[in-house]
């Protein structure tokens, strides 16, 4: 707004017919103040005296309307310029109502513009006190009803994002530390909303933590990605580590009020996708299974050696299973090394040269409990590193061991023990069911194996 437009606002007005005053007053102390504060506002602002006389009009108005404010100050009402006549009471009318009601009152009109077109457009006025306490006039306040929607819907969308969303919701900072979460976020990383605010996410992700902010460091940088990312992660929480998989969309936030893209965050939005892919996992390591199981068997009935075909079975099983195999047959109270995958590197598994010797295994031992239970056994070193796998007579490299059972005919042949290095994960129960399907294969070869051998 220029100078004159305040100084219209104490001049006075002859008649409501003319389209500005006849004459200027002397600015008004701050004057200049009042009309950048005005000219700088992003919604519309119109103000009316006592009388119903405009006397300011900022540009926001003049965008909307396209009555320049030499036009608009000075008019009476919107009467003859920015209404239809037929509209022309009743909107005068609401609007200086609310000079003597309290609070702030909110309506809808449709107003003219000066090329002849009409704008629906959402108003909130007040009335305005004069020094003694008399009213004085009224301001308005108003923008484009689409536009003042657009608005609600996107406080609304915010809102329900962080307090329904189906999609966790964090807002991090320029130095990656969350500033809002929403209550699937929050349950997700197993804390409290209030609690995660201002604190460093490393403080909470034990594992994947890099990966995760160099995620938001590249958003901050270069922007978002084109699609979402998994992101793996492993959680401290009251009940110990969980780990996670997270489904990530991320969106670089910058002021809306800078004239230069300013930085203030990411958002991070994402899903909890674990379940689903661990089902996914589990389902593509059973098909490779089945597939390799499928092989063996169909390169073992091509063997004339039945311990050939044992120990066929035992390198279709380590691919992808295990670093280590080995076979111990029963031959009275003991059991004898038969054959093993070598101990110093990766290898195909082979019978023991000379006829293979008797094992010494402890009280106790995996391998020994397996014939016990007639059932799987499952063992891991722990701290207790090189020491445990030197006291169970098994390579020096094993950490995790799997015993199964030799079975056929009803009797017990002997143990098969998988070996893993301390690089890979401890068996598990679905390992357990695979070992056994092979250690069945491997029984009937041995069994074999030993009636053609008288």
């Amino acid at each position: 707004m220029s100078a004159s437009r305040s100084e219209t606002a104490s001049a006075p007005v002859p008649d409501g017919s003319g389209a500005g005053p006849a004459s200027t007053a002397v600015p008004e102390p701050g004057g200049d103040l009042l009309a950048a504060l005005l000219d700088g506002m992003d919604a519309a602002l119109c103000a009316f005296d006592a009388d119903g006389v405009v006397t300011h009009w900022n540009r926001e108005a003049e965008r909307i309307l396209g009555w320049p404010a030499e036009e608009a100050v000075g008019r009476r009402g919107f009467a003859g310029w920015a209404v239809r006549p037929a509209d022309a009471d009743e909107v005068q009318g609401r609007l200086m109502a609310v000079m003597d009601a309290p609070g702030r009152q909110v309506h809808e009109f449709a107003l003219l513009k000066k090329d002849g077109g009409r704008v629906l457009v959402r108003t909130q006025s007040a009335g305005v006190r004069g020094a003694d306490g008399a009213p004085a006039g009224v301001y308005c306040a108003f923008s484009e009803v689409h536009a003042q929607i657009d608005l609600e819907r996107s406080i609304a969308l915010s809102e329900a994002l962080f307090e329904d969303g189906s999609w966790g919701v964090v807002l991090v900072d320029v130095d990656l530390r969350p500033t809002v979460v929403n209550t699937y976020a929050a349950r997700a990383l197993g804390t409290a909303r209030a609690t995660l605010l201002g604190r460093p996410l490393g403080e909470l992700i034990v594992q994947g933590v890099e990966d995760l902010e160099g995620a938001l460091q590249h958003v901050l940088s270069e922007g978002a990605p084109a699609s979402p990312a998994e992101v793996w992660v492993t959680l401290r929480t009251a009940e110990g580590e969980r780990r996670r998989c997270w489904r990530s969309g991320f969106l670089r936030l910058s002021s809306p009020l800078a004239e230069e893209p300013v930085p203030l965050g990411v958002g991070w939005l994402f899903q909890d996708v674990t379940d689903a892919r661990l089902a996914e996992q589990d389902a593509d390591r059973l098909r490779f299974r089945s597939n390799q199981l499928h092989r063996a068997s169909r390169t073992a009935a091509e063997c004339e050696d039945p311990m050939e075909a044992a120990t066929t079975h035992l390198d279709y099983a380590l691919a992808g299973f295990a670093d280590h195999a080995l076979v111990d047959l029963a031959v009275g109270e003991r059991l004898v090394r038969a054959a093993a995958t070598p101990a110093g590197a990766p290898g195909p598994a082979a019978p023991v040269a000379g006829g293979g010797i008797p094992v010494r295994y402890p009280a106790g031992h995996p391998a020994l409990q397996a014939v016990d239970r007639i059932g799987s056994v499952r063992d891991s070193a722990g701290a207790a590193g090189e020491a445990w796998a030197a006291e169970r007579q098994w390579p020096p490299d094993a950490a995790h061991a799997l015993c199964a059972v030799l079975r056929s005919r009803g009797r017990t042949l002997g143990v098969l023990t998988f070996l893993r290095g301390p690089s890979r994960p401890a068996f598990e129960r679905p390992d357990a069911a695979y070992a056994e399907s092979v250690a069945v294969r491997v029984a009937a070869a041995v069994d074999l194996a030993r009636v053609l051998g008288g």
